[in-house]
């Protein structure tokens, strides 16, 4: 037998200690409804892996939870006869938080304790709840297929440090032994026990046991007998019928499989019959996880095979654009000893995976399109999710080609309508407010709202009272080379090739304007010498009211966001320059046609403030201030 080894927390770990123990939770009783939940997963990764050894259910194939108390030490232990952990498992997964985005996850915590509180359980961090109600844990564990003298005892006070030392246990799987803090007895009661089982853990599929308890006349109290009961229904719950399952008992199955502290925004529930038979229980979240943003990050379905747990997080059962799906998808058809390989090239999984997408589509849809009583509400669901996974939706678009038009429905953006960044305007909305000849639908789009509202682009339209949608999300570009129309109106930006506003001009505006180019043709030709090694051309434009100047791109070219966008993230982009175009009723470019002494750094300061105008940076800052200083000195 080893000696014991103290080893320190993980920086991280301490932080997230300190808030349990201070205990965040308004409500105490979800430790064990985690260690419930972890001591589950033991024992569906045991299962998984006896697929192809049998020999680690070591003559023990029946798996189940146990959880005792004892009022004299003053504990409680939740065991299980799972996969369990060798030493080096208990100091890597339980010394440290195995997740990604830690750093974030702190920089978020805000001091409000039911926010706090929510931050915690969206990161899943269910081991350490026990610290809420215990001021020591200590877990027994032996991993399936080791020798008994191979178990571990890891103990910790959750302050700075845990110990590990190797011991003898018979039986594999994980005990872990809570040893109460003051004033935390109410938990050492059968019946409350078993209520919180109940209430929390009631659609775990494995039996949750406790000792039965019988009235003693003599003694008049309740004593523990030696025979065991089972005290959840121990049926997977995705396997009852609807009619069955209650609102609060599919919020907690979520809460058990997301390791989320919020209930869901929407669930769906069904058996699918034909060429492929399964059942899926499929939920949207409240809120976005902080690995969101890794593409690289598997899916949040867990696969199921007649009932035997296969895999959690099953990437090719969901396209990656709705990686935020959580639930359970549970397959008649595939083999046991199925692997991802197998999974890739599956026809079942194929129309497995069509058919979840086309159920996670229709409860969107579902919340967006709703009508009658429950508008209001289901409107304000669908606002949540677009807050927190509508860039993520936005990439199905270039992704999901087969239903592009059902996602291009679901697509909400800010707009010139509403004076607001907050994006509600999907694009029916935009096309009942068009105006009459109105034949494209217009777009800007900027690296943040404050560009893109105040963006010269926008000016003969708000004068004309036309809606132009202002998209400011980094995934925007690449959605829109996927999205060229909708409902047979062209997406056009208004930042780019010549504008055309169709039937919106009459015939005596374009009159006037083939008068005005011809009056400033001399002055535009001496701009384009002026600025060769800058612009591509230069033009005279209507689209502005009030700036001087502005910059397009050619139809064919890059925008200058997008240009900007890849520069930044270390990109080549295609070079190309922008046109000037300019506005021949502002006083500047009236005054530019009677200038020679400084007719080229006029022309240079106009190009560099049409820059700065749609949020470009300067190739040359220097010369442009020397070149501003002197205008103005001279003015």
């Amino acid at each position: 037998m080893s000696e014991k080894q103290t080893l320190g927390f993980q920086a991280e770990v301490k932080q997230l200690l300190q808030l349990m123990i201070h205990s965040l939770y308004s409500n105490k009783e979800i430790f064990l409804r985690e260690l419930i939940s972890n001591a589950s997963d033991a024992s569906d990764k045991l299962r998984f892996e006896a697929i192809n050894n049998a020999a680690l259910y070591e003559n023990d194939s029946e798996l189940q939870i146990r959880v005792s108390f004892d009022k004299a030490a003053r504990t409680i232990t939740i065991s299980d006869n799972g996969i369990g952990m060798s030493k080096e498992d208990a100091i890597a997964h339980l010394g440290t938080i195995a997740k990604s985005g830690t750093k974030e996850f702190f920089g978020k915590l805000s001091g409000d304790q039911q926010k706090d509180a929510a931050m915690i359980g969206q990161f899943g961090v269910g081991f350490y709840s026990g610290f809420i109600v215990a001021d020591r844990i200590t877990v027994e564990s032996r991993r399936a297929g080791q020798p008994a003298a191979e178990g571990v005892r890891w103990e910790s006070e959750g302050s700075g440090d845990f110990s590990v030392e190797s011991i003898a246990k018979a039986n594999r799987g994980t005990d872990i032994i809570l040893h109460l803090r003051e004033g935390e007895d109410d938990f050492l009661s059968a019946w409350k026990l078993k209520s919180v089982i109940r209430t929390y853990s009631d659609h775990i599929s494995l039996p949750i046991k406790m000792q039965k308890e019988e009235w003693d006349e003599e003694k008049k109290e309740n004593v523990l007998k030696d025979e065991l009961e089972t005290v959840n229904q121990a049926s997977a719950l995705w396997a009852r019928s609807k009619s069955e399952v209650t609102q609060e008992q599919y919020d907690e199955f979520y809460k058990h499989i997301s390791h989320d502290y919020s209930a869901p925004l929407s669930h769906t529930h069904n058996r699918v019959e034909g060429r492929s038979e399964y059942t899926q229980l499929l939920y949207i979240p409240a809120r976005a996880p902080f690995d969101l943003w890794d593409r690289n990050k598997r899916g949040g379905i867990k696969l199921y095979v007649k009932r035997v747990f296969i895999m959690d997080d099953a990437e090719q059962l969901m396209p990656v654009y709705l990686r935020f799906v959580k639930g359970v998808i549970d397959s008649n058809d595939l083999p046991l000893n199925v692997s991802r390989e197998i999974l890739q090239e599956s026809r079942d999984i194929k129309a497995i995976r069509e058919g979840s997408t086309k159920r996670v589509l229709g409860m969107l849809e579902d919340l967006a399109h709703a009508e009658g009583e429950e508008a209001a509400a289901k409107h304000e669901k669908y606002a949540t999710f677009w807050t927190e996974f509508g860039q993520v939706l936005k990439e199905g678009i270039g992704e999901d080609h087969a239903n592009k038009d059902r996602i291009a429905k679901l697509l909400r953006f800010a707009s010139t309508h509403n004076d607001s960044d907050i994006q509600n305007v999907s694009l029916a909305d935009y096309l009942s407010r068009a105006k009459e000849g109105q034949d494209k639908i217009y777009y800007v789009t900027a690296d943040s709202y404050a560009t893109a509202k105040n963006s010269p682009h926008l000016e003969i339209f708000r004068k004309k009272g036309v809606e132009v949608l202002l998209l400011t999300d980094r995934v925007d570009e690449w959605m829109l080379s996927f999205l060229s129309e909708f409902e047979g109106k062209e997406l056009a930006s208004v930042a780019k090739g010549g504008l055309d506003l169709g039937k919106l001009e009459d015939e005596a505006e374009k009159k006037q304007h083939e008068e005005t180019e011809t009056q400033f043709k001399e002055l535009v030709e001496k701009m384009k010498a002026a600025l060769a090694d800058k612009a591509k051309d230069v033009r005279v434009t209507f689209r502005l009211t009030d700036s001087p100047a502005c910059l397009v791109a050619d139809e064919h070219d890059l925008s200058g966001n997008l240009a900007r966008m890849l520069k930044a993230a270390g990109q080549a982009a295609p070079e190309s320059k922008p046109i000037l175009e300019i506005n021949p009723d502002h006083p500047l470019v009236q005054k530019l046609k009677y200038e020679e002494a400084k007719f080229a750094d006029w022309s240079h300061i106009l190009f560099d403030q049409a820059l700065l105008a749609e949020g470009g940076n300067l190739a040359d800052p220097s010369g442009f201030v020397k070149r501003l200083n002197e205008m103005l000195l001279n003015a």
